[in-house]
């Protein structure tokens, strides 16, 4: 695979990929233009869009989301578990209560808010199959609020994200969907078909986010009308997507480390605090106890329930919540999948999936049973008929409704006003960020305008599905570009296993130790080496022994490779202090041996044998396409640097063997 990085395009205001940006912008236009010319016509056809896509393809939306969850599972118990996500030298770029509060809140906010009440109190009154009202009732309501919830909708966002982070970070290629199709399609990933993958991933991802944001502003006209009487109407709704894509504006101007990061901060904070509260105030100990038997329960049926289609009782109870949810999880896909990948440069792919998919799963389980059995168990256990009948009639309403039988009530429905908006806000700037990062090559680094006007796209979608047909049509739009962009995320995972294969069979090459000083030399090299080892060299040291030995050793390895009609180049690069030996092979993986000068704080058990002011050394470290192999050269002869480098040439010829 060759490498092609994004870094080389310098110029942020040059970055826009044209065809991408213009072709998804007329698109959106004309489909957010024609349903505000002609709402009614536009409403029968969401209609009947969704009513084909249930009819006929069901089974293949339940077939992808179970190919992807076993994918996840698979890919991170494999052998290629311990590949990083990035360099073999990177770190997260993020600390662990960071990421995991942005992943969760791009991924999940707003819909936990709308429907960890609602949800199970409509699975409980009326469920697929049975009588409703009954405690059968609702232990199956839970059972399918965690399966609509729990793992299956994380790994249609991990797989994404670790297939972009994989090629973005690892691979060198542009942070976008096309660049999962490399191992396919090789550099037609730049041309028409890549393009028409990356429109796909911006159509999907703004009909997404712009579902979720209907359910936001439905779910905050609720509470304004709840606490200070405000009017529920379509007036109000549309004022409010206009005021919080405002200051969804805002935080993405700020851009991810000032305006995503700290608001998602806030919201896990907020969600922990909220949820510590009712768990609090409500029966303990009992949702604890059903916290475990439903986890239980969803472990137990969750293959039976992943393919069931309700084939042998047909209802229509599948299109409106199992189908909606599968096709709601993948048109988010490529935009949660891109966020994480964003966020997740460092990290092993085991850990990754683990992380990503483990831990919001247990925190997203834990929320529905606190929320979704306590207002179970207040219209089973205690008769409030009343909390039933308003989430039959009003399902936004649902959560205030639930919050006024407990103590503090009022500021509970402050608390959750505010989160349902930090929520949207957050979803809103993270999906415009990475549709600006589909539409500009994969870079974040772009003029400010361009980040503006994707978020407008978003609210203006959002704000003209609901005025063409209500949830009803923004649903549509989910569950219908996703149907396309499913067929990207097969192929993709495809092309990530065959990827994966190669870089395994790579690093097999590498296992054999490398050549240290002194190798095949006389006796007392031996001390030589010691000095090496207890020697911490200054920045000038390095840079002379870099100019005077690597130098020259790379470029007699490259006259005599040259000599047998390969294309060898060597590179120095002042900005990050390097010296690379680049063997070109044409169609197959390039060859390169890098020596980076790179600075390291002094271990404290040699300070005293340094002076009072130095705090720091340099080493020469050996670099290859995967990242650093962590051994430094600083001191080695120009024959040790020559041996150094052909046998890892030795290793990547065989490495090319092994994958033809």
């Amino acid at each position: 695979m060759k490498q092609v990085s994004a870094d080389s395009r310098s110029d942020p205001a040059a970055s826009m990929n044209k065809p991408v940006f213009y072709t998804s912008a007329a698109l959106l236009v004309l489909v957010v233009g024609a349903s505000a010319l002609l709402p009614d016509t536009a409403s029968a056809l969401f209609s009947r869009i969704q009513a084909g896509i249930v009819a006929n393809a069901s089974w293949y939306y339940v077939l992808v989301v179970a190919i992807i969850i076993v994918s996840c599972i698979a890919l991170a118990l494999s052998r290629f578990g311990d590949i990083k996500l990035g360099p073999d030298h990177a770190q997260p770029a993020y600390p662990l209560v960071s990421w995991f509060a942005m992943l969760f809140a791009a991924g999940m906010g707003i819909g936990l808010m709308f429907f960890g009440v609602a949800e199970p109190v409509m699975h409980f009154l009326d469920p697929p199959h049975g009588s409703g009202g009954t405690v059968a009732a609702a232990q199956e309501a839970m059972k399918l609020t965690f399966f609509h919830w729990g793992l299956h909708a994380w790994a249609t966002y991990v797989i994404v994200a670790l297939i972009l982070a994989y090629f973005g970070f690892r691979q060198g290629l542009p942070l976008t969907l096309r660049s999962a199709l490399y191992p396919l399609i090789g550099e037609r990933v730049y041309g028409p078909i890549g393009s028409a993958v990356d429109v796909f991933a911006i159509l999907s991802t703004t009909f997404g986010v712009a579902t979720s944001l209907g359910f936001g502003v439905e779910q905050i006209n609720s509470g304004l009308n709840y606490l200070f009487g405000i009017p529920k109407s379509t007036a109000i709704q549309v004022t409010l997507i206009i005021l919080t894509t405002a200051l969804a504006t805002v935080s993405v101007a700020m851009g991810l480390d000032r305006g995503i990061k700290r608001l998602s901060e806030i919201n896990i904070i907020l969600a922990v605090t909220l949820l510590i509260g009712i768990l609090i105030l409500g029966p303990t100990v009992h949702l604890l106890q059903m916290f475990m038997q439903n986890s239980g329960d969803y472990l137990a049926d969750i293959v039976a329930k992943t393919f069931n289609l309700y084939a042998y009782e047909p209802t229509d109870w599948i299109g409106g919540w199992t189908i909606f949810y599968w096709g709601w999880w993948i048109s988010w896909a490529p935009f949660v999948g891109l966020f994480i990948a964003r966020i997740s440069k460092g990290r092993t792919l085991r850990e990754f999936v683990f992380g990503a998919l483990l831990g919001p799963t247990l925190f997203t389980l834990l929320w529905m049973t606190v929320f979704g059995n306590s207002a179970i168990e207040l219209i089973l256990g205690q008769g409030v008929d009343e909390l039933a009948a308003a989430v039959r009639q009003d399902e936004s309403v649902a959560l205030f409704r639930f919050l006024e039988h407990f103590p503090f009530a009022r500021l509970l429905s402050l608390l959750a006003i505010a989160m349902v908006v930090v929520f949207f806000v957050t979803s809103a700037d993270s999906g415009a960020m990475v549709l600006n990062m589909l539409s500009s090559n994969g870079r974040d680094d772009t003029p400010v305008l361009r980040r503006v006007f994707w978020m407008a796209m978003i609210g203006l979608s959002a704000l003209v599905l609901m005025l063409a047909g209500g949830l009803s049509a923004l649903q549509t739009a989910a569950i219908a570009t996703a149907l396309p962009f499913s067929l990207a995320i097969l192929a993709a995972i495809w092309g990530f296993v065959k990827a994966l294969a190669v870089d395994h069979a790579k690093r097999q090459t590498l296992l054999m130790p490398p050549i240290g000083p002194g190798t095949g030399a006389t006796p007392t090299d031996w001390k030589a080496r010691l000095r090496n080892q207890l020697n911490f060299p200054a920045p000038g040291e390095v840079e002379q022994f870099m100019h005077q030995t690597v130098t020259p050793a790379m470029q007699e390895v490259a006259d005599e490779l040259r000599s047998h009609n390969l294309v060898v180049q060597v590179v120095s690069n002042i900005q990050d202090h390097s010296l690379s030996l680049q063997v070109l092979h044409g169609d197959e993986v390039d060859f390169q041996y890098q020596v980076v000068k790179r600075q390291h704080a002094i271990p404290p058990a040699a300070i005293a044998n340094t002076s009072d002011t130095q705090q720091s050394y340099h080493r020469a470290e050996v670099h290859l396409n995967e990242g650093s192999q962590d051994y430094d050269i600083m001191g080695w002869t120009r024959e040790q640097v020559i041996l150094d480098i052909v046998e890892h040439y030795e290793k990547h010829l065989h490495f090319l063997h092994l994958i033809r």
